[in-house]
């Protein structure tokens, strides 16, 4: 069953003595193909799991950068639907590479969530990240999407205090994902400390696996969370050395590919030596 990558990712994580790197990147931007291009290569260049962005038109929780990159993707053409097309287009070469979309439930509602979690998971997708649906909406499409095998994977913040959490965790599968800041995507960085500190307290509630994204922009930041959690999580700032290497007209350049996965590489060995510099 698919959604045995994300726990396989983990256990392997868990032998080799280190956190793993999740990548965010939006499927359609700068265009689909150029999209698809940098999803290929992110396993090579050490991302351990993937999460795709699932473009759309109102993004409330994303910052001004993946906001704008969800506009070039839309103008590109992407859909919900070419973006599992994308997700098949992957699983013709990479079997193992956990892929995780994140996203909003309007285009899932207008799919259809039935619908939807069947060619989820016939395309290849492992879980879905969907930011605006709490657990008192959890009929929807979270209990659905578990019992089918997808997982559904949830957002807590640092003002998910004691109370909230058990509901919060209650129908969450694959892994956690903290988000270390109060606010939207790309914003200040996180605090190792009270980073550490809310892992700690995440950890008495569940034996999942926590990531911890929002504000990780240097392989000096992931090393930092690496050493605390299951995973970091980057999102805005490979979003970032995309939108830099752009052209004039916002079109992919030369330089596009590579300013990505580039980056991937050099957070991937943030992460990898995290460890093994606190043994050092």
């Amino acid at each position: 069953m698919s959604a045995g990558r994300i726990e396989k990712r983990f256990a392997k994580l868990k032998h080799e003595g280190r956190a793993g790197l999740i990548t965010f990147t939006m499927m359609g931007d700068p265009d689909i193909e150029t999209s698809f291009e940098i999803l290929k290569g992110l396993p090579a260049a050490g991302a351990d799991l993937i999460e795709i962005g699932a473009a759309f038109t109102d993004p409330m929780a994303d910052g001004p950068v993946i906001q704008v990159a969800g506009q070039r993707a839309l103008k590109a053409g992407i859909t919900l639907t070419k973006t599992l097309d994308l997700v098949r287009r992957f699983r013709a070469t990479d079997q193992e590479t956990p892929l995780i979309l994140m996203g909003y439930y309007n285009p899932i509602y207008i799919y259809g969530p039935t619908r939807f979690i069947k060619d989820a998971l016939t395309a290849g997708l492992d879980g879905v990240i969907v930011v605006d649906l709490p657990p008192e909406e959890d009929e929807e499409l979270c209990i659905p999407a578990i019992d089918a095998g997808l997982c559904f994977i949830r957002l807590a913040t640092p003002t998910t205090d004691d109370r909230r959490l058990p509901a919060v965790l209650a129908h969450t599968t694959g892994f956690v994902y903290y988000v270390s800041i109060t606010g939207i995507t790309g914003a200040a960085g996180a605090q190792t400390t009270s980073t550490a500190d809310a892992i700690k307290r995440l950890r008495r509630h569940t034996s999942l696996p926590l990531a911890v994204g929002f504000g990780i922009k240097t392989p000096d930041d992931a090393a930092k969370v690496a050493r605390v959690a299951d995973a970091a999580v980057v999102g805005s700032a490979l979003v970032s050395a995309l939108a830099s290497s752009l052209d004039g007209a916002a079109r992919r350049s030369g330089a596009t590919v590579e300013a990505v996965l580039g980056l991937v590489r050099d957070l991937a060995a943030g992460v990898r030596a995290a460890r093994k510099e606190v043994v050092g």
